[in-house]
């Protein structure tokens, strides 16, 4: 079993003949992801390298390959459309991988989000990975081994170093998804820690934060409050970062006082939370915490 993705998932990727597209459409066939059909409008009929149909319309690459889920490689000025277009097929999961989408677009899309159907993982992310079953993004397959711990995080390259540090200790993953960046994304740490609350093959998950913004505290919360069984091992970036200046992610900026790493990092501890003060110790403390 595993969260979002798995050997059911049949995919589309919207902007399959881009450069980033097609090469990461390769990488996931490799990994023996489903890939079932693309969408580039206007090169509706023709194939992409790899044999997959190419469609003008995510409709169409629904119908046609019986998808159920979609990832976008399509430049920032249109990527909310891509989402939007996404959003009316009734795709179960839509990964948005593009970076540097206006905040008023994802406020415009997040209100098509409430009520529909569809779970939104970015934007501004690396994607998300099943070990051994699908990949849908960009990260490296090869680092990741098929267990039980899951991973979210809003880094993506903390992710590939939180899952390396699990697989040499011989650690697998359930499914390890990177949340994305962005002040406004469509899934939180709230929204993926009740997932594998219900996950009956998660063991354990990693949550990998940073400065700005309260997704942290608010998944502190949440744990507090139900008791949240499953061990947490948690890392903060950002603890030297000067107030008001932004932090490689736009979402990454510590304003009015509020979303620093420390406060962070308090609400973590007083929920009962393993929090590293390194990212080199990550997957010591997960191996601990499972003991």
């Amino acid at each position: 079993m595993s969260i979002l993705v798995g050997d059911q998932t049949r995919l589309i990727v919207q902007g399959i003949t881009g450069g980033e597209g097609s090469f990461h459409t390769e990488q996931m066939v490799k990994y023996g992801t489903q890939v079932v059909a693309g969408v580039t409008p206007g090169k509706g009929g023709q194939k992409d390298a790899n044999g997959v149909p190419i469609y003008n319309t995510v409709a169409e690459a629904k119908a046609a390959g019986e998808a159920n889920a979609a990832v976008i490689f399509v430049p920032s000025s249109f990527a909310a459309d891509a989402i939007t277009e996404a959003i009316a097929a009734q795709l179960e999961v839509v990964v948005c991988i593009t970076e540097g989408i206006p905040t008023f677009d994802m406020v415009r899309v997040n209100a098509l989000l409430n009520g529909s159907s569809t779970r939104l993982v970015g934007p501004n992310c690396p994607g998300i990975i099943t070990p051994g079953q699908c990949k849908v993004g960009i990260m490296p397959g090869f680092i990741h081994k098929p267990g039980k711990v899951g991973v979210i995080s809003r880094s993506g390259t903390l992710t590939y170093e939180a899952v390396y540090q699990l697989t040499e200790l011989g650690i697998g993953q359930s499914t390890c998804i990177g949340i994305g960046g962005d002040p406004i994304i469509g899934s939180t740490f709230l929204d993926l820690l009740k997932l594998f609350a219900e996950d009956k093959d998660t063991d354990g998950v990693v949550l990998i934060g940073e400065i700005g913004g309260s997704a942290e505290e608010e998944a502190a919360a949440w744990i507090q409050e139900t008791g949240f069984s499953k061990p947490v091992v948690a890392f903060v970036a950002g603890r030297t970062a000067p107030p008001g200046r932004r932090m490689g992610h736009a979402g990454a900026i510590i304003s009015g006082g509020q979303g620093t790493a420390q406060s962070k990092i308090e609400a973590l501890q007083a929920a009962g939370i393993h929090v590293c003060d390194s990212p080199a110790k990550i997957g010591e403390t997960v191996k601990r915490a499972l003991a």
